[in-house]
């Protein structure tokens, strides 16, 4: 077979191939086109069809059947079905000849599918039309194409009682489009055998225009390649000529001008050709070494951006703790407790479902962080934070989160206070189980830093959508059943209720009187004396802040001190008590009246570092000397274990200001303070001194600490006296100075004028006395 011959077979060939693959793409495409058509044409038709949102709304089978005719007009479409939102099958229409005997599951053919978008899957069956059977037979069997439509309405199916009349002004409303319901889907079955036999005669038609193409080609290439491969074929025997060295044939060899020249060329391009080589092979060493050499640079790049792209996601990461999870307990913050909650809400709200959230406050945190100081109270929030955690089940919370670190179950808003969210509880009684089991989990003590804590909870408890569909409103009723469970004692649990409200408006007013109390001057201090067990004078005496409401009266100080310090007007009122009470002892000595001292309270939140030079500016303001004022610090102020602390207990002790520990040994207490400090006075609590007779160790508890004191110079303040047994007990024991009711309650500065005559009490001291020897003349020996 000549050269031409096979040159004209082989790009005859190449052409048929051609042809094929060009025949097939037409087939594909007009398959594709067809079916895309189709797939439109049924998707108009459920948007073009109002009809069908009533009929799935009213299940009018009538009508449902005759709108499901209209979509089995192309021959393609075997079958049409229409469901309801759940899956359930309402109405269903094959076309004449299908070989359907049963249609697929819904949620088979909706697997995976947003339930907002159209579903599109293919499946084989075994059965073909009659019309269609020759094509599945060649195309590998027959494939059904299960089309699935969701209808649209802009009326809520499930909002009962809706008139035809309301599905026509919805669909004119304005807006409509932007707040339509799903009603349903409709369901249609296509062969693909009979769309393939709708393009069949366009196929065949091209696959003849194709076959005459290929026939045309090859006759005209067969003439060409003859007239191109004769010149070109003794080109190539001048070349193997040349490649054997055989010049003598070359020369030997007829031809025309240019095929010689071409020869000739030849001779010179294999001898340039070689001189080429070599160098080439000395370029191809270069340039190795260079792609060594640059392959060597990209590895050291490519791992300094692996490292580089290691630390920006470590950095990510880092940023994303900062931002969504507190840097104490690690819980989940506020910001992403807002976020995940909003989310929980709206899907409750879709699935129609309970979610409960309960708000946690510590009952007695406060306390505990101003007396071991906040070192303390920091590890204390993280073992809370621990417990609560392990307090929570999983069956207690249904993940709905986007990851797993968004989980919100236990969340820390700030402060003592936590939240627990329960998502789809069954009812609000499960709620209060967990709640329980949190405030029993609680009550196990903590042992940190050698302290064994107990801390207490009060939790309250809001249910969505009862109790408001909004984190507001949830978060508000939440806050206000928590201070309900907290003003019944703490330690328990609080639902929610309507008339909570008014409570929290009556606490809200109180805050909002507190604020202007100062500036109305409803404030006034009352004087408890304390009294010189050894003749009977009132030797100081402690100023006691009273709040005159205009409307509730005379409001003790536990009911508003707590609710100051809550406010940051704490160290508003610490500063007018001191100030008040240096100005009525001035008053006092300019009527004559001996006072020797002032007992001022003060709390750990108004002993910043400011307090000195307040101090400094009370008694400047006053007159007052120093000498005459006496600071009543709590534990915590001591306990802070700072240097600043101990430098401005310094300075006080400098301006002459006297010192002392008010309720001594109520709190966490340690005693190295007690050397550290500059400390004038202990004042012992009223809790030691009113068991002293309940048990021999309670009483052996008082004399120590009384031992203790006169041990380091320290003067000592019995308070809350209230009996003959406790003063004689206390006095008996070395206890010089007695503050309580057995002389006094705390009265208004005017009656305090009266109680400052000297030795005023040493009658009822000495009818105590006389008492007391008259049991011990009674006794027997």
């Amino acid at each position: 077979m000549s050269v031409a011959a096979r040159i004209s077979i082989a790009i005859t060939c190449v052409i048929m191939l051609a042809a094929g693959l060009v025949t097939i793409y037409i087939a594909q495409h007009s398959y594709s086109t067809e079916r895309t058509r189709i797939l439109h044409e049924t998707s108009s038709r459920v948007l073009a069809q109002p009809q069908l949102q009533l009929a799935i709304y009213y299940h009018d089978y009538v009508s449902t059947d005759r709108i499901l005719s209209e979509f089995l007009s192309p021959p393609a479409v075997q079958y049409v079905a229409v469901y309801d939102t759940e899956g359930a099958r309402l109405a269903e229409r094959q076309n004449i000849g299908s070989a359907i005997a049963e249609l697929p599951d819904f949620e088979t053919i909706r697997e995976g599918i947003s339930p907002l978008n159209d579903g599109i899957s293919q499946r084989p069956v075994d059965l073909a039309p009659a019309a269609g059977k020759t094509l599945a037979l060649l195309t590998g069997g027959e494939q059904i194409l299960d089309q699935t439509i969701p209808v649209f309405s802009a009326v809520d199916p499930n909002e009962p009682g809706k008139m035809r009349s309301d599905f026509s002004t919805a669909l004119t409303a304005p807006g409509a489009v932007d707040s339509f319901h799903l009603m349903g889907y409709v369901h249609l079955g296509i062969s693909r055998s009979l769309i393939l036999k709708s393009v069949q005669p366009f196929v065949i038609q091209a696959l003849l225009v194709s076959f005459l193409l290929v026939i045309l080609c090859a006759i005209l290439i067969y003439f060409l390649t003859r007239q191109i491969t004769t010149p070109l074929s003794r080109l190539a025997l001048l070349a193997d000529a040349i490649a054997s060295g055989n010049l003598e044939e070359f020369t030997a060899t007829g031809g025309g001008g240019e095929i010689k020249k071409i020869a000739t060329t030849l001779t010179a391009i294999v001898g340039g050709l070689s001189t080429y080589k070599s160098k080439m092979d000395v370029d191809k060493q270069l340039l190795s070494m260079k792609v060594d050499e640059r392959t060597s640079q990209l590895s050291q790049r490519n791992d300094e951006l692996s490292k580089a792209l290691a630390e920006v996601t470590d950095t990510k990461d880092k940023l994303r703790k900062l931002a969504y999870f507190d840097s104490l307990t690690a819980l989940p913050n506020r910001r992403l407790f807002t976020e995940q909650l909003r989310l929980l809400l709206r899907l409750t709200a879709r699935n129609d479902e309970m979610l409960a959230l309960l708000f946690l406050d510590l009952d007695n945190f406060k306390r505990i962080n101003d007396s071991l100081g906040h070192s303390v109270g920091d590890l204390l929030l993280r073992a809370v934070a621990t417990r609560l955690r392990s307090c929570i089940r999983d069956s207690d919370v249904v993940a709905h989160y986007i990851t797993s670190e968004s989980r919100i179950d236990v969340s820390r808003l700030g402060g003592d206070e936590f939240t627990i969210v329960l998502n789809q509880v069954s009812d609000a009684d499960a709620a209060g189980v967990v709640a329980q089991r949190v405030i029993d989990a609680m009550l196990v003590p903590i042992s940190i830093d050698g302290h064994e804590l107990v801390v207490s909870t009060s939790i309250g408890i809001t249910v969505a959508p009862l109790d408001g569909d909004n984190i507001e409103d949830l978060l508000k009723g939440a806050d206000t059943a928590m201070y309900h469970a907290k003003s019944k004692g703490g330690n328990r649990f609080s639902y929610y209720r309507a008339e909570m409200d008014a409570a929290s408006i009556e606490r809200l007013k109180m805050e909002s009187d507190l604020r202007a109390a100062i500036e109305r001057e409803e404030l006034e201090l009352h004087y408890q004396p304390q009294v010189d067990a050894l003749n009977g004078s009132v030797i100081g005496a402690e100023a006691l802040v009273r709040w005159n409401h205009p409307e509730q009266g005379m409001i003790p100080p536990f009911k508003f001190v707590p609710l100051a310090e809550e406010m940051g007007l704490i160290i508003e009122l610490g500063d007018w008590v001191m100030m008040e009470a240096c100005r009525q002892l001035i008053e006092f000595r300019q009527l004559g009246l001996d006072l020797p001292k002032i007992a001022v309270n003060v709390s750990a939140l108004q002993f910043n570092a400011t307090f000195v030079e307040r101090v400094e500016d009370v008694l400047r303001k006053t007159g007052l000397q120093a000498s005459s004022l006496e600071l009543e610090l709590t534990e915590g102020v001591v306990l802070e274990h700072s240097e600043s602390v101990a430098s401005d207990l310094n300075d006080l002790k400098n301006l002459g200001v006297s010192l002392s520990i008010d309720d001594f040994g109520t709190g966490y207490s340690s005693l190295s303070y007690l050397s550290r400090f500059p400390l004038d006075e202990l004042k012992i609590d009223r809790s030691f001194v009113v068991n002293f007779d309940k048990s021999e160790n309670s009483a052996n508890l008082v004399i120590a600490i009384i031992a203790m004191g006169n041990g380091m110079n320290l003067k000592l303040v019995a308070e809350g006296v209230e009996t003959h047994e406790e003063y004689r007990f206390l006095v008996q024991h070395g206890v010089r100075i007695i503050q309580g009711y057995l002389f006094s309650k705390p009265v208004p500065a005017k009656d305090l004028k009266n109680l400052l005559a000297p030795y005023f009490f040493i009658n009822q001291i000495n009818i105590i006395k006389a008492e007391a020897e008259i049991e011990q003349g009674a006794s027997p020996n």
